[in-house]
């Protein structure tokens, strides 16, 4: 059976690491979550990704260190461009799904490339209910966030992400669906596309 690589990108808030998960357990595959590696850059540098770990964090990206560091990655990209780098070695490795808001955009090999797509109001109440904060605030943070983080791969990589969605090979509006739907919609196109 050939090798299949997987790549699930969308916003923040959006469904891509609880995607990532549940088709990894599906389907046998190795499970890479960018943000971890990347929140483990933050403090390790470039070293962290000789040990990349799968495991989630999610409080961290809220924290007033995430807002420092995402300052940093806007003065200098040099560590999402090693990222990136890294990302492409496991995607060619294959047998993965990964979690990453750029290799969809930069990944030149055979993949599966999923966009969730789901508003800003709909993501901030996920992440609210999720964390018991203010939903006002969450938005605040949400729309903040999605615009730094265009910025940042607009001038990196001279892309628009949530733009240019025909390089996707399912694009999925998950606003009104729960994650088992949108797991279940994904995973049968994605054994369909076999």
């Amino acid at each position: 059976m050939p090798k299949k690589t997987i790549m699930v990108s969308g916003f923040a808030g959006s469904g891509k690491s609880s995607l990532a998960d549940s088709l990894g357990k599906a389907l046998g595959l190795k499970v890479i979550h960018a943000s971890s590696i990347l929140r483990e850059m933050a403090t390790q540098g470039v070293q962290a990704l000789e040990n990349v770990s799968p495991q989630k964090i999610h409080d961290w990206w809220e924290s007033s260190e995430a807002k420092e560091f995402m300052k940093r990655r806007l003065a200098d990209g040099s560590l999402d461009v090693a990222l990136d780098r890294k990302l492409t070695e496991i995607a060619d490795a294959g047998n993965v799904v990964m979690d990453s808001w750029t290799m969809p955009y930069l990944y030149k090999g055979a993949a599966f490339k999923i966009w969730l797509n789901a508003s800003a109001e709909v993501r901030a109440r996920r992440v609210s209910e999720r964390d018991k904060m203010d939903y006002g605030a969450i938005l605040e943070k949400v729309r903040a966030r999605d615009a730094q983080t265009k910025a940042l791969y607009e001038r990196l990589y001279n892309f628009k992400m949530g733009e240019a969605l025909e390089r996707f090979d399912l694009v999925v509006n998950t606003d009104t669906m729960t994650q088992r739907q949108v797991f279940g919609f994904v995973e049968a196109k994605i054994r369909a596309s076999r």
